[in-house]
């Protein structure tokens, strides 16, 4: 058996077939074991984050009717009224859906942990002309954060989201010193609908996150959720899914951000130097945007925006076909592995390592290596447009999120 930091995995059998301990309703197999204990039932309690959308909802109606004791929580990140945003609506669907469900229903107001941990910290890193990722600092902060810390003093067996994700547990025992002793090691797995998985934002957990989450989507489509939404009756089982930021709603993000960054216009320069429009903040855009980046005149091929030069207040812009698109080598920060043995893995060179570098975007064979005691990431093939402040999530050939870090520097 492979030895991983001291431990081989032991594959749990039973009648000669592998038996996976997975998650669709519970992180470990031992939730369901300790629920029928000496035949006694025993409701773990799982305190349910509800947004106030039909995935969130889904997921606390399915782990009622799997027998748990359930709270539902809705969380104000914000002001209600402010921006256009949807949170007050988003607020009242939760509630509504906790009375169909018949459920105990919660609302925490989170608005001065929020700015503080997350807006402020997204516009200090858009001044200094990085392109932050709100939703891994909200999961990071908030959710899996200050609301799971506080479900599990109030006495929660687990969390539970929303999100397309899924956990499994594999059972490891101890090699050398670590003999015979046993550990449960929680896997991160992409959700079973790869065109809403949501795992590339959940890199920042770790194994005391996932071994006490639950993930009732995981091994479902969106279409199947929704038909599970109609017969519950839910009222929000056709709610268009969120589009904006987390906790935020759906907003025109280039006047959000102006409201709280004042403008200062410059100059847009093509790749040769040669000045083709004016802009309003250099901050205001990320690399590899194309709309709305002030040209002068029009042009048969598309521009994007290739370069930030924040000293200058400059804009460098480019066709898609630029070398200056595209990069090798960049570096990395903020690097989290949801599992001790990752690190080992990567220093044998074992296993082939995937990134994706957008939520959107496909994934990209890489190579993780220290240079200079920074973590590094290397493309086989030079990767597009690349925002310094985005983040860089890692993956076996499986589906399993192996961990994480933020663009900080690139180096070729």
């Amino acid at each position: 058996m492979p030895n991983v930091g001291g431990y081989c995995i032991l594959k749990v059998m039973e009648k000669e077939k592998i038996k996976k301990i997975d998650s669709c309703f519970c992180p470990s197999r031992r939730a369901f074991d300790e629920m029928e204990k000496n035949g006694k039932k025993e409701k773990k309690r799982v305190f349910v984050m509800m947004s106030g959308g039909v995935d969130s909802s889904v997921a606390a109606g399915l782990l009622k009717k799997a027998g748990y004791d359930v709270l539902g929580v809705h969380l104000i990140c914000w002001d209600e009224e402010s921006f256009g945003c949807s949170a007050g609506e988003d607020r009242r669907d939760a509630e509504r859906v906790a009375v169909i469900l018949d459920i105990p229903f919660e609302v925490w107001d989170l608005k001065k942990e929020y700015k503080k941990k997350v807006f402020d910290y997204m516009i200090s890193e858009y001044k200094k002309g990085r392109v932050p990722n709100p939703d891994v600092m909200c999961n990071k902060k908030i959710k899996f954060g200050i609301f799971f810390k506080e479900a599990m003093r109030r006495g929660a067996d687990y969390v539970a989201t929303g999100h397309y994700a899924r956990v499994e547990c594999e059972l490891k025992i101890g090699n050398g010193k670590f003999k015979g002793k046993k550990k449960e090691v929680f896997k991160l797995i992409e959700g079973k609908d790869k065109d809403k998985d949501q795992s590339y934002f959940l890199w920042t957990l770790g194994q005391k996150e996932l071994s006490k989450t639950i993930f009732p989507l995981g091994k479902m489509l969106k279409s199947e959720v929704r038909r599970e939404a109609k017969k519950m009756k839910l009222l929000n089982a056709e709610k268009k899914d969120s589009q904006g930021l987390c906790f935020i709603g759906k907003v025109d993000f280039q006047d959000f951000l102006r409201k709280k960054i004042k403008e200062k216009e410059g100059v847009i320069k093509d790749i040769k130097g040669k000045i083709i429009g004016k802009h309003k903040g250099s901050f205001y855009y990320s690399i590899g945007q194309r709309k709305n980046i002030g040209l002068l005149g029009g042009s048969e091929e598309p521009f994007y925006v290739l370069k930030k030069d924040l000293k200058k207040n400059e804009l460098i812009v480019g066709k898609r076909n630029s070398k200056e698109a595209y990069f090798k080598k960049v570096v990395l920060k903020d690097i989290n592995f949801i599992e001790e043995g990752v690190v080992d893995k990567l220093k044998r060179g074992k296993e082939k390592i995937w990134a994706k570098i957008r939520y959107r975007g496909e994934k990209l064979p890489v190579k993780l290596k220290k240079e200079k005691g920074k973590w590094v990431i290397c493309f086989e093939k030079k990767a597009e447009f690349i925002s310094v402040g985005q983040s860089a999530v890692f993956y076996l050939t499986g589906g399993e999120l192996i961990g994480g870090g933020v663009f900080d520097r690139v180096l070729t």
